[in-house]
């Protein structure tokens, strides 16, 4: 009988909350209107929430979103893909910028580019991002749609931490959003943003104040 090995297992890594006084720093990454941007930003405005934006990134210039930053008294900066010779350039010049802030946490809300190897690898398990489906289930930019074009009863979102896959990241967080009998595209869309932004300033606040654990695929939050 060939035997089988069962591979080591890797040790939890734990992220602990701050020691310190200051307000955990976040870096947020945005692609258009940043409306899940405003709702940390509102979050952050309550000192009990524990955080800060301190920067905002985009990968465009013009969008409402470095707007949002700007009028919260965030810095603010810009990488297009289009201006380095090759997307490891970007890539690195991207993390370069990030870094330069130290943040405790990097989030994703509505940033549309995928991040290389560099990135992943400065800010692993301190970089998330949330999709409209409830994971593995519809993965890609289309989850409502194709929620509704298997017949599901149930959506949602969910909140994860991004690795070299897409969508397939150890998940953080999640929340159903009921599908309706007369849902179309747009309306159940629209739900599962606001329960999706919830979730967001939520799950954000909770790892921030009292840290999180990853172990393999389980997230534990405190």
């Amino acid at each position: 009988m060939e035997q089988t090995t069962t591979p080591p297992r890797t040790r939890p890594r734990r992220t602990p909350p701050s020691t310190t006084d200051r307000p955990a720093r976040l870096v947020v990454l945005v692609s258009g209107s940043g409306s899940n941007l405003q709702a940390l930003i509102d979050a952050c405005a309550d000192p009990a929430y524990g955080a800060q934006v301190v920067a905002v990134g985009a990968d465009r210039d013009g969008i409402e979103g470095l707007a949002r930053g700007e009028r919260a008294g965030a810095e603010t900066f810009v990488h297009r893909v289009r201006d380095y010779a090759e997307r490891a350039d970007w890539d690195a010049a991207l993390t370069a910028s990030v870094a330069s802030y130290e943040p405790d946490l990097v989030v994703s809300a509505g940033f549309l580019k995928l991040v290389g190897s560099e990135f992943l690898t400065a800010f692993a398990d301190r970089y998330v991002n949330t999709h409209n489906s409830l994971l593995p289930s519809f993965v890609g930019i289309h989850g409502p749609r194709d929620a509704l074009a298997y017949g599901v009863k149930v959506a949602g979102a969910t909140l994860f931490f991004v690795d070299h896959g897409v969508d397939t990241g150890p998940i953080i967080a999640q929340v159903a959003v009921p599908v309706l009998d007369d849902d179309d595209e747009d309306t159940l869309t629209e739900r599962i943003k606001q329960a999706e932004r919830r979730q967001l300033v939520d799950a954000v606040g909770a790892m921030v104040r009292e840290g999180w654990t990853i172990d393999g695929r389980k997230v534990t939050i405190g």
